[in-house]
């Protein structure tokens, strides 16, 4: 059962339980892509670069799009350096898991047939992380994503935006039994519960990844965990939409 906040409760780095960490979306942050963001959430710094190709994988029907996503951690972006996949001669697993989400979660807000014969691919590269690096790629991402588009039209190989909607990402979770949003990596080590959670402007969910790590959770608290995330993307989507300009 989840225990209510006492008022004027403070969590490890000061913040209210239904509190963001300070968020920033730098767009056109890169100077060759397409469209490019750098999204900082607390201390998590993610890099999301938005590259547009004329082809399509063999397995897009013809006159049809397609958006991907790729996301790297690099050595040093924790406390410890981790080696990079290609010493593997593979991708990490937990990387493959977390793009996959990405490229699904950005993949929903376009419509592909009016892309076209296009590829876009979001490059999401975590500079530093401390905690929601895959929530913080999404938002970025988005940004990232949006540019691009709008290059494709301004250099006239569309004659719309293909865009659909915003895409929004954002975790919370319980720890000692408190439901918080925005799990930093003190918090998110030690959660009991964890729960990322994508949703487009209307606030309707497009994917949800929730996790009974340290106990099992109740569905009234997976309702809870939801109307926090909910309060957090709105507050991130007004954040992408300053950094758009107001419009996709």
């Amino acid at each position: 059962m989840i225990r209510k906040g006492e008022r004027g409760m403070k969590r490890a780095d000061g913040r209210e339980l239904a509190e963001l960490r300070p968020v920033r979306l730098t767009p056109n942050f890169s100077k060759f892509a397409e469209g490019s963001c750098l999204v900082e959430c607390g201390d998590t710094m993610v890099l999301c670069c938005a590259s547009v190709e004329y082809r399509t994988p063999v397995f897009i029907p013809r006159g049809q799009g397609w958006v991907t996503a790729e996301y790297n951690m690099l050595p040093r972006a924790n406390r410890e350096r981790k080696a990079r996949d290609i010493s593997r001669l593979k991708l990490n697993p937990r990387s493959a898991e977390i793009q996959r989400l990405i490229g699904r979660s950005l993949r929903s807000a376009v419509d592909l047939k009016r892309l076209g014969e296009h590829m876009i691919t979001i490059d999401c590269d975590v500079l530093q992380g401390d905690g929601g690096t895959r929530t913080a790629s999404v938002t970025g991402g988005f940004v990232a994503l949006a540019l691009a588009c709008r290059w494709l039209v301004e250099e006239r190989e569309l004659f719309s935006s293909p865009l659909r909607h915003y895409v929004t990402g954002v975790s919370a979770g319980i720890v000692d039994d408190y439901a918080m949003l925005d799990l930093c990596y003190e918090e998110d080590s030690k959660a009991q519960v964890d729960l990322n959670c994508i949703m487009n402007e209307a606030g309707e969910l497009i994917e949800i990844q929730g996790t009974g790590e340290g106990r099992a959770f109740t569905i009234q608290e997976q309702q809870e965990l939801l109307r926090l995330c909910a309060k957090g993307n709105k507050e991130l989507l007004a954040l992408q939409k300053e950094a758009l300009g107001g419009n996709i």
